[in-house]
């Protein structure tokens, strides 16, 4: 049966997405419109009640939430090296993969969409601007992981070869642009994103969803 894979335009479910692609084999990606609220209708809440992406959908199976799709992924094609198979630089991985989705992530979420977290203008105002103060020195913390990354030798953050924590760190670096973040601002973690976003399964991903790397405009 054929893999789908669910994904919003420049949302975390880019990371699944390069990684299908990464892989080679048929999947039919199906566009979810959040502008839209598609993921609130009625057949999408009937695939993922969480009314979420991303959701990829193998066969009988449908997984959500981005660890668990990646590491079923990484299980499904150990031989791409999506995460390392040493114990501990697996659990590492899986460490700053979780950091990415559980704390940057939901911090730009409060810059992006306050209205989620309280209907009132002020309070909006407020929470946008607390958390983009918030979100560059974690933008930093991923900043010194491309500089050791550099140091060491490696060609992306997860080791050898592309993985999640390169997808992850693209979309969450890209998105500092939408908080008035220039992505130049961290030299070291820039330059990778640009060469990760030129890997033709990544240029795949980003041209499907059809997005412009760099948000940033000067204020």
């Amino acid at each position: 049966m054929t893999v789908k894979l669910y994904f919003a335009p420049g949302a975390c479910s880019f990371v699944p997405h390069t990684l299908l692609e990464t892989i080679g084999e048929p999947f039919e990606p199906v566009m979810v419109k959040l502008h839209k609220n598609e993921q609130k209708s009625p057949e999408y809440l009937a695939i993922n009640p969480h009314g979420q992406v991303p959701v990829l959908v193998d066969g009988g199976a449908t997984i959500t939430q981005i660890l668990a799709i990646v590491g079923y992924l990484d299980a499904k094609h150990p031989q791409l090296g999506f995460l390392p198979k040493e114990p501990l630089a697996r659990a590492k991985a899986i460490e700053t993969l979780a950091w990415m989705n559980n704390t940057v992530h939901p911090t730009f979420t409060h810059v992006f969409m306050p209205f989620k977290y309280s209907d009132k203008p002020e309070v909006q105002a407020e929470l946008k601007a607390y958390n983009a103060q918030l979100y560059r020195p974690m933008l930093a913390e991923i900043e010194a992981m491309a500089k050791s990354m550099n140091s060491q030798g490696r060609e992306f953050l997860g080791g050898a070869q592309f993985g999640p924590m390169d997808a992850y760190a693209l979309t969450l670096l890209r998105w500092g642009g939408f908080a008035g973040i220039d992505p130049a601002s961290f030299p070291a973690l820039w330059a990778h994103v640009q060469k990760v976003a030129q890997l033709p399964a990544v240029a795949r991903a980003i041209e499907r969803e059809r997005l412009q790397l760099n948000v940033y405009k000067p204020a």
